[in-house]
């Protein structure tokens, strides 16, 4: 289907499409977000410590950074829609086992299966977009996207929190049914099906395996404690380099790291989003086990930051492309530690404007000098028909640094099991926070030591931009595919 036959996205049919790619990613996103918020109650209804809390959220973290850039090449091979609408249904059946777990075992498979279907549907929200709008409205859809999800970043906290505190911790997932079944009907009625026609007939899944036993390996030895795992997790990390070495069709092309810049900004990359993998996991659970917030509270706490960002992100954005991104990832880091230097106070007797406000909002500058230069370095250090593939290894390597961080870091702060000892979960908060300033230092310094400008001028903010939330839930940005760019917009 040529680029004039594609509807326009003032059309009904462009509307529908936009709904459906809207909503599929929305939903996805907020799950993380609003699973943040609920973990208390978990730990409290299912009888689990620190560690069963890090699987929650772990279980869908390892398997969607496992298997994303599998996801978007399957949906490139196999029809984007087609992957997209399986990926979408399998997560409505892996809320509903969240929703129905019985124990910690039971909610953390789920949570797995999770993962695997969010890996399915996550890359072809974009995807779709680029696939099945004129060309010439792809600009105005991306962005429209990239809006409404920032506003349902800024008011999924808060309705999330709401409806914990009114029909329990399990509604959360519940309420993905019927929004999956609109995303399901929607896609099936008015998404046009496409490929990719220059997609390898062949799929790296060994890669895709190796790297999933890695992390699990990693991932299990650092919330257990068992060094051996530890080690196998690096060994079979090495074996995964070996194989995208070797391999005609990598999951990951190596060629992409022979750019400086690219090497530069997934380092950053990899110590910022570690960082904030660790602040967002652990700072829900300060305010509702110390500062004894209800999940609304909690959830509405952390709102500034993402307003904050949905108003500096474009033009944090746009003066990088002028001036390079050099600065604002610099600066971008030491902001947000500034602002975690400024939530130790957070305590028994903490007061919502003096001790939570002021850090949330400087957190969330820091965030939005940071992550749209980030996404434009990303893309502007590689060829533009590569920026696809490497925006979705960005992706991946921040979702990796969260994992990583949500499992390393109650054991490195001493709070494993600390879930009914407020006293020594707050000393443990202070020790892990000061481990995330120094991980959000680590990366300026990266930034500023290793950044040059990029090769060509960063694609324009209403061509490829971010979610602001995925800062705080995913990631730089939506995982894309390599088609997701559309044609002629770089400079």
């Amino acid at each position: 289907m040529s680029s004039t036959e594609l509807p326009r996205l003032k059309s009904a049919s462009g509307r529908w499409i936009l709904l459906a790619t809207i909503l599929g990613s929305a939903v996805a996103s907020l799950d993380a977000t609003v699973v943040n918020i609920a973990l208390p109650r978990i730990g409290e209804s299912l009888d689990t410590d620190v560690a069963g809390l890090q699987w929650t959220l772990n279980g869908y973290t390892l398997t969607l950074a496992s298997f994303i850039l599998l996801g978007g090449s399957l949906g490139d091979r196999l029809g984007r829609r087609k992957v997209f609408v399986w990926g979408t249904i399998g997560f409505a059946f892996a809320s509903v086992l969240c929703g129905a777990a019985m124990n910690i075992e039971m909610l953390v498979f789920a949570r797995v299966l999770q993962g695997v279907a969010g890996a399915m549907l996550t890359p072809g929200s974009l995807a779709l977009i680029s696939s099945s709008i004129d060309q010439r409205d792809q600009g105005a859809a991306i962005g429209l996207w990239s809006g409404f999800g920032g506003i349902a970043g800024a008011l999924g906290p808060f309705l999330g929190g709401w409806l914990i505190d009114l029909a329990g911790w399990r509604s959360i997932f519940f309420l993905n049914v019927p929004l999956t079944l609109v995303v399901v009907l929607v896609a099936l009625k008015h998404v046009p099906e496409s490929h990719d026609p220059h997609a390898t007939t062949r799929l790296d899944v060994p890669g895709a395996f190796v790297v999933a036993l890695a992390l699990g390996a990693l991932t299990f030895g650092l919330i257990e404690s068992m060094p051996l795992l530890l080690v196998a997790g690096l060994l079979l990390l090495a074996a995964f380099v070996a194989i995208e070495l070797r391999s005609d069709h990598p999951l990951v092309p190596p060629s992409l790291f022979s750019s400086r810049v690219f090497t530069a900004a997934n380092l950053v990359t990899l110590a910022v989003y570690a960082a904030l993998g660790g602040v967002f996991f652990l700072l829900v659970l300060e305010l509702q086990l110390v500062a004894g917030y209800s999940p609304l509270m909690s959830g509405v706490a952390t709102v500034p930051a993402t307003l904050v960002m949905l108003v500096l992100s474009a033009p944090a954005g746009r003066w990088a492309q002028r001036h390079g991104p050099r600065l604002p990832m610099t600066l971008g880091p030491l902001l947000a530690a500034g602002g975690i230097a400024l939530l130790l106070r957070l305590g028994p007797d903490t007061t919502y404007l003096t001790d939570v406000l002021p850090g949330i909002v400087v957190f969330g500058l820091g965030l939005s000098v940071l992550v749209a230069p980030l996404t434009g370095a990303v893309l502007g250090a590689v060829p533009s028909s590569e920026a696809g593939i490497a925006s979705g290894v960005n992706n991946a390597v921040a979702r990796t640094a969260q994992l990583l961080a949500v499992a390393a870091l109650p054991g490195l702060a001493g709070i494993s099991g600390a879930l009914g000892d407020p006293v020594a979960f707050d000393n443990g908060f202070a020790k892990a926070m000061w481990i995330c300033i120094g991980l959000l230092v680590v990366g300026g310094v990266l930034a500023g030591v290793l950044l040059r400008q990029p090769r060509r001028a960063v694609p324009t903010l209403d061509t490829v931009d971010c979610l602001p939330q995925c800062a705080a839930a995913t990631g730089p940005a939506l995982a894309p595919t390599r088609s997701e760019v559309p044609a002629g917009k770089e400079k």
